[in-house]
């Protein structure tokens, strides 16, 4: 994997910062709490996103306000290794499924599925997951609380007082 972090200045990591925080932010915003243009904003987010570091920008929903009251991870034992790709490529296809990342250690995958309750956790479970090809066995750990979910700190203490 290539390390930009060279190819981008306090600057970008100033605009990054203050997005990471709260995507919505107006560019005219970014603008006058770093004292720069709005255009120069703009122009430095088109680079950010060319260069592959800003992918799109995402909405933060509260699920159990939509009636998703079951957040779980779930640990996937393959059958061989080989079948990842064929394996995540059917994960992908559930739309419980949330994330899901290719680990070491005991488990192959580890999946964030978000289900209505635990009756819709288990359909998920049965009906749709283990029944992939190449799953041998799951392993479901139910979230009881989320206590932390925050970007990434990229701004240096020092840039950090340029942004006030």
């Amino acid at each position: 994997m290539n390390n930009k972090l060279a190819d981008i200045d306090k600057l970008d990591r100033q605009i990054l910062s203050i997005l990471m925080k709260d995507a919505k932010t107006p560019y005219t915003d970014i603008a006058k709490q770093l004292y720069v243009s709005g255009g120069t904003i703009h122009v430095r987010m088109k680079k950010l996103e060319q260069m592959g570091i800003v992918k799109g920008a995402n909405l933060t929903v509260d699920y159990a306000e939509l009636g998703y009251d079951v957040s779980a991870f779930l640990g996937i034992y393959l059958d061989k290794s080989s079948m990842y790709d064929k394996v995540a490529k059917s994960l992908h296809s559930i739309p419980e499924i949330v994330g899901a990342h290719y680990t070491t250690g005991l488990y192959n995958i580890f999946a964030k599925i978000v289900c209505r309750d635990t009756k819709h956790l288990r359909m998920v479970l049965h009906d749709k997951i283990q029944r992939i090809d190449g799953i041998q066995r799951t392993e479901t750990f139910i979230s009881l609380e989320e206590s932390i979910n925050r970007p990434i700190h990229i701004v240096d203490d020092e840039e950090e007082e340029d942004e006030l």
